[in-house]
């Protein structure tokens, strides 16, 4: 039986991780700073209480256990953080990604390291093009927002650990902003001004969004798990729905499964990038608010080239059929 360490484990995503490595029969052991019910009592499912700085709970764990596989997931927005990254926040992540890569590829008397490290990252580390070409696992980074930043930094201190340690497999998934039938924070940020927190659409909505359902975050995880068996897997994978989400979808999904008030019709976003010191947020909400939504790239419909992770998963899930 394979053994999973997740951390940031009862948070939206964590929990949904470690549902399905539940179904797939791992034994799990869940870590973070408040539990939830919601694999509680589950076969196989064990949760310790612990913060992302306690380091001595986090080296313990790796004493006693022999762990196959670590999932850190811990400092990730829509799991343990708001949508607002503090300085602080930066910190605690970054003193946790310090010593967890290096309890996790160390061994001792009684356990080898793991074998796989998978991190779930941001699509926000990357520039996105101003084209509409799809954005590569390879292309060039540009991580601005707090976010973006503290999770870049996650990345450059796994790879600096795995320098030393060449046979851990590690994995950097850049995934982007996720949502569930009942989680759409992220949907209606998409269609939300970010001046007066209006909802509003250009013309018929036909414009889109790269989003990832929460289910092809985690079938992508269990695929890796159970098929990438050879170094050659190793390395970054985008990871989001096949398709762009567009406007009107959002606005028809809120409407058949939620509430959601007026949404006004507003002008093509070139009119208001003009005024983007009027109409938009301060520089300081940009880059400290997770789902800010800047007007002048609204219609540039972005996409994250995926191929290279539905190599491993076929990425079922999109805003029509998420549960």
């Amino acid at each position: 039986m394979t053994t999973v360490l997740v951390t940031g484990a009862c948070g939206l995503i964590g929990k949904h991780i470690c549902s399905g490595l539940l179904k797939k029969g791992c034994e799990v052991i869940a870590v973070d700073e408040k539990e939830s019910d919601y694999n509680m009592g589950k076969l196989h499912y064990t949760f310790i209480e612990c913060g992302p700085t306690e380091k001595n709970k986090l080296g313990d764990i790796f004493d006693q256990r022999k762990i196959d596989v670590l999932i850190h997931a811990a400092c990730t927005v829509d799991n343990d953080l708001g949508p607002t990254i503090t300085e602080r926040e930066m910190r605690d992540s970054a003193a946790c990604d310090k010593f967890i890569y290096r309890y996790a590829m160390q061994e001792n008397n009684l356990h080898t390291h793991v074998e796989k490290i998978i991190l779930l990252s941001t699509d926000q580390v990357y520039e996105f093009h101003k084209t509409r070409e799809p954005v590569h696992e390879d292309d060039d980074l540009k991580p601005i927002t707090n976010y973006a930043i503290m999770k870049y930094s996650s990345e450059k201190a796994l790879i600096t650990e795995k320098q030393h340690h060449k046979t851990v497999m590690a994995c950097i998934i850049r995934y982007a902003p996720v949502y569930t039938l009942s989680y759409t924070e992220n949907l209606v940020a998409k269609i939300t001004d970010p001046k007066d927190r209006s909802l509003f659409v250009y013309g018929k909505g036909q414009y889109g969004f790269q989003l990832c359902c929460v289910h092809n975050l985690v079938d992508f995880i269990l695929c890796f798990i159970q098929n990438a068996d050879d170094m050659k897997f190793e390395g970054v994978y985008n990871v989001s729905d096949k398709e762009l989400t567009k406007a009107a979808d959002i606005i028809a999904f809120m409407r058949d499964n939620h509430t959601l008030g007026t949404v006004v019709q507003k002008s093509p976003s070139k009119t208001f990038s003009k005024l983007k010191g009027l109409f938009g947020g301060s520089s300081k909400e940009e880059k400290t608010y997770y789902r800010y939504l800047d007007l002048d790239k609204l219609e540039n419909n972005n996409m994250l080239d995926n191929t290279k992770a539905m190599k491993l998963a076929n990425f079922r899930w999109d805003i029509h059929n998420t549960k």
